[in-house]
């Protein structure tokens, strides 16, 4: 698990926090209820409200994957290909039949499968990327919903406080409790600016990121799979494969081969 976004989350809170305990505030006066049903829900709402409802059933998904997935490690990926390609050189193709069943990447283990059973290499080009497209639009979609909800929250946020200063106002004739509804009214805009830039608008940014890694392994391994198709050496495929791995992901000696 890769904790940049648990990490930074957190360290974005504990200065948030440490800010108000710095000046003599109470953290806990802006864990207000009403304003924080008005910011997380209404936020969400109108989230659904501008999508599709699979949009939102994946929300849970979404969130798992941000905080609690690893990016792919295609040095692994790399190794795993070569590996492969070795035995198909050395024992033909339909001798990877076996191989396949213990290959983890089900992307790679798909490709490989069709090209034991003989698929045409462009049929295979072709349908691989196309399920390569539909999960960089699936990925999309995703982070697109949270970049909505934080684009959303800041102005529910001002609602909510618009809504206070109204109910302020019907108070006026009690000035010893304006200073605390009036406090209390900026809450809402607190949270919803706050909800936008520490939480929605990373997670968005972390599930492109990722979106982005899981791309780059996806071509990686297409590329992979049609060059053990085409009986390639080993050595250039891996030569090939190490051309498409960013820079740094690749173990020194590695590189150096």
């Amino acid at each position: 698990m890769d904790p940049a976004a648990i990490v930074g989350i957190v360290l974005c809170l504990g200065a948030i926090l440490t800010m108000m305990i710095m000046e003599g505030g109470n953290p806990l006066a802006i864990f207000l209820p009403p304003p924080m049903i008005l910011v997380f829900g209404g936020t969400f709402g109108v989230a659904i409200a501008g999508g599709l409802l699979k949009d939102a059933k994946a929300v849970v998904g979404s969130l798992k994957k941000a905080f609690l997935s690893p990016p792919k490690k295609m040095d692994q990926t790399v190794a795993t290909i070569v590996e492969l390609a070795e035995r198909a050189r050395r024992e033909g193709l339909l001798a990877l039949e076996d191989a396949v069943k213990e290959v983890e990447d089900d992307f790679l283990r798909d490709g490989l499968q069709a090209a034991v059973d003989g698929t045409d290499p462009e049929d295979l080009r072709t349908m691989m990327l196309d399920k390569s497209d539909q999960k960089a639009a699936a990925d999309k979609r995703s982070a697109k919903f949270f970049s909505d909800m934080g684009g959303y929250a800041p102005t529910i946020g001002i609602i909510g406080t618009v809504i206070s200063l109204v109910h302020v106002l019907e108070n006026l004739s009690d000035p010893g409790g304006l200073g605390h509804m009036i406090a209390g009214a900026f809450v809402a805009t607190l949270w919803g600016v706050l909800s936008a830039n520490v939480f929605w608008m990373p997670i968005s940014n972390r599930l492109k990121r990722l979106a982005e890694v899981e791309a780059a392994q996806m071509n990686l391994v297409v590329e992979g799979v049609l060059a053990i198709q085409s009986g390639s050496n080993p050595r250039l495929v891996k030569q090939r494969l190490a051309s498409l791995v960013p820079e740094g992901e690749l173990p020194a000696d590695e590189k150096a081969a």
